[in-house]
């Protein structure tokens, strides 16, 4: 029976759509790959804030990022990011299964609204994705994750994760944070001011590292104390 380039076309699309989950994984995997040796030049929430503001009129908006490696932060900064949002980090393979399931419990019972995010997943999320919710996105970002956690050692994911976190509008990274908020550099942060940069990362837009207010001064406080429980930044030694 002879095809007609009606079934020859659709026959040609449908198997595009099958190569391009294929397409999708090795090209990601990749990009993985990749960066456990090259540096990220900017992130996908670095550009998506440029665009923005560049859609707002403001084409003069730059952002502030300077790359440092591990040895040029100070140390007391991962411990304090390790600290306030994934104590769990040196244990789990990506997925704080026991933060999920509190923090599905304590939604359930309609307390204040709390996550259960792994460092590797704001990686995950702020280097490669966007931001917002859906399914797709929460899948993109569990399959990067799982990437992240395969091919990089812990260190490394924290070494980039200190680098392209959000510590205010459009500041990225420790050196940025450390110039705009405390006119030094990365490597000169001492434990409460790592720990005030870690307690605005929740929302870095609506707290303020620069102007403390009464929360970030109480989180600051209880990140120092949390610091020091789970061994200072001898808890570094564990992640090689």
């Amino acid at each position: 029976m002879t095809k007609t380039p009606g079934t020859r076309r659709r026959r040609r699309w449908l198997r595009w759509l099958l190569a391009l989950p294929l397409m999708f994984l090795l090209v990601s995997t990749l990009q993985v790959a990749t960066l456990r040796f090259i540096d990220p030049p900017f992130s996908a929430f670095m550009a998506a804030r440029v665009l923005q503001a560049w859609g707002q009129g403001d084409g003069g908006f730059r952002i502030a990022y300077d790359w440092r490696d591990r040895d040029q932060v100070s140390s007391h900064l991962p411990v304090a990011v390790i600290a306030s949002e994934d104590q769990r980090f040196a244990e789990h393979h990506g997925f704080d299964l026991e933060a999920i399931e509190k923090a599905r419990r304590n939604n359930a019972r309609g307390g204040r609204l709390r996550g259960a995010s792994t460092i590797s997943q704001q990686v995950s999320k702020n280097l490669f994705l966007w931001s917002g919710g859906g399914w797709v996105r929460k899948g993109i970002e569990a399959w990067y994750t799982v990437l992240i956690e395969t091919l990089w050692p812990k260190a490394r994911i924290l070494e980039v994760y200190v680098n392209v976190a959000e510590f205010g509008d459009g500041v990225y990274g420790a050196q940025a944070a450390a110039r705009t908020y405390f006119g030094k550099d990365a490597f000169e942060l001492g434990p409460a001011e790592a720990a005030r940069l870690a307690a605005v990362l929740p929302s870095p837009k609506r707290y303020s590292a620069a102007r403390p207010g009464p929360y970030v001064q109480r989180r600051t406080r209880a990140i120092q104390r949390q610091m020091r429980q789970i061994g200072g930044t001898g808890y570094l030694d564990g992640l090689e």
